[in-house]
């Protein structure tokens, strides 16, 4: 039970120990462990409820601590497994009626204007804002539930502070991703001229391109890409909107794209409209995806991981999309300003967690649009120089956070070492408890969570 909270802070087992209070019930259903903290899982000695936007019983009012252990009434590891394999929602086809909207609208939808494509998809999308969960614009229910875990055990310790390994390299605050989907011929061509805006900011990205159908990706393209230090990852097979419709033609199509990972030489993958099935993800050969949002409200696809940290699924690191696509918030939301980013970037700050943004080449046709995006680039590029955020492209992040898995705290005469590959960028940090609230204090830099 204590392997999530070592996974997630990478700290000594010695600290952390929990217990199951008593068997949890077969069925799951919601409760929470303290304010803004929204669990689903088994639970034992009450009654959970069914639906999120009920009255949820706290946890906290079951959770004993005994001679240095904490005994919890539900499995802290399924409530975080059923969160980033989203196992809490229910199937996201619906009906076979729903199915089949869904493939005529894909069908169609090469030759739909953007305009009427906006109007359908607001009238899919109406009262995204009356869903009670995930907490929008962000939700930080894992790591919530973390934090409290984490302040349980320094209860049932009985100490002031316990060490972990800090989540990003060089002391960071947190971290930002920028990255492309490129989804038109038009978007391919304009590749380059997002490029140098990149550039021209000190950021270098990914671009997500389509191996059939939508254009030709030819090995030139790819070296322009990465000859400029950005990196080049793959984007569905055909983004037709049908990769995961069946499991035989998903595993016939994971086939195609893992021959085109090998032959276009990347790491990372993206499922087109971000669809997702992620107890499908052992048959893709690749080392991370980019497909789960942290909330999934304005995304055919509801749902949402509800973490703002990467985390492993099987072998595949999973990088979350933690903030609103450009298109969401042009042509869902009717909104040309940062204020939406501004806010997701606060909230995903004071976790600490990873701000990862995708952002099209073939929706930055207006001056407008490259107005707003170019004022992202600035307030990211000002976080960087004042709060120390670190900035990077998502295969970097992947090197980083797989480096970080394997690192372990060693004590030894004089206090805590960091071992490990990598750990010459990493830093040792402390948790402790501040006004009944997670403290956590870096190595030679202090911030409070």
């Amino acid at each position: 039970m204590r392997e999530c909270l070592v996974q997630y802070y990478r700290c000594p087992e010695r600290y952390v120990h929990f217990a199951m209070r008593g068997e949890v019930s077969a069925t799951s259903g919601y409760f929470k462990v303290g304010d803004g903290v929204t669990c689903y899982g088994g639970y034992s000695g009450h009654p959970t409820v069914e639906h999120p936007g009920k009255v949820l019983h706290d946890a906290l009012e079951d959770i004993d601590i005994k001679d240095g252990v904490v005994y919890l009434p539900f499995d802290p590891m399924q409530v975080i497994r059923n969160f980033q394999s989203e196992t809490y929602v229910q199937d996201w086809r619906r009906s076979r009626l729903a199915s089949a909207l869904a493939q005529i609208y894909y069908l169609i939808r090469p030759a739909l204007p953007v305009k009427a494509r906006r109007h359908l998809q607001k009238f899919h999308l109406r009262n995204w804002d009356k869903l009670p969960f995930p907490h929008w614009p962000v939700d930080c229910s894992v790591d919530g539930l973390h934090q409290q875990l984490l302040l349980l055990a320094l209860s049932a310790a009985d100490i002031e502070q316990i060490p972990f390994i800090w989540f990003w390299p060089d002391s960071a605050s947190a971290c930002a991703i920028m990255t492309h989907d490129v989804e038109t011929k038009a978007g391919r061509d304009l590749c380059s001229n997002l490029m140098d805006i990149d550039d021209s900011f000190g950021v270098k990205s990914s671009f997500q391109v389509i191996p059939e159908q939508r254009y030709t990706v030819t090995s030139e393209f790819l070296n322009s890409i990465r000859e400029r230090g950005f990196e080049v990852l793959i984007h569905d097979l055909n983004h037709d909107g049908h990769l995961y419709r069946d499991r035989q033609q998903f595993l016939d199509r994971a086939a195609k794209i893992n021959a085109y990972r090998k032959q276009y030489e990347v790491e990372g993958f993206r499922a087109g409209i971000l669809y997702r099935k992620q107890l499908w993800y052992d048959a893709l050969q690749f080392s991370y995806d980019m497909s789960v949002p942290n909330v999934a409200h304005l995304d055919p696809q509801r749902g949402g991981c509800c973490t703002v940290m990467p985390y492993f699924l099987g072998n595949i690191l999973e990088l979350p999309v933690t903030t609103t696509q450009d298109y969401t918030l042009f042509h869902i939301l009717n909104d040309y300003s940062t204020r939406l980013w501004q806010q997701q970037i606060d909230l995903i700050m004071r976790q600490h967690g990873l701000m990862s943004f995708i952002v099209h080449p073939d929706y930055l046709s207006t001056p407008e649009e490259l107005r707003v995006y170019e004022a992202l680039l600035s307030h990211l590029v000002q976080l960087r120089e004042n709060r120390g955020v670190w900035i990077t492209t998502p295969g970097e992040l992947n090197r980083w956070w797989r480096q970080r898995a394997k690192m372990r705290l060693v004590e030894n005469g004089q206090g805590w070492r960091i071992e490990g590959p990598g750990s010459e960028r990493a830093c040792i940090a402390y948790a402790h408890r501040e006004n009944d609230r997670l403290s956590l204090t870096r190595e030679h830099f202090s911030a409070v969570s």
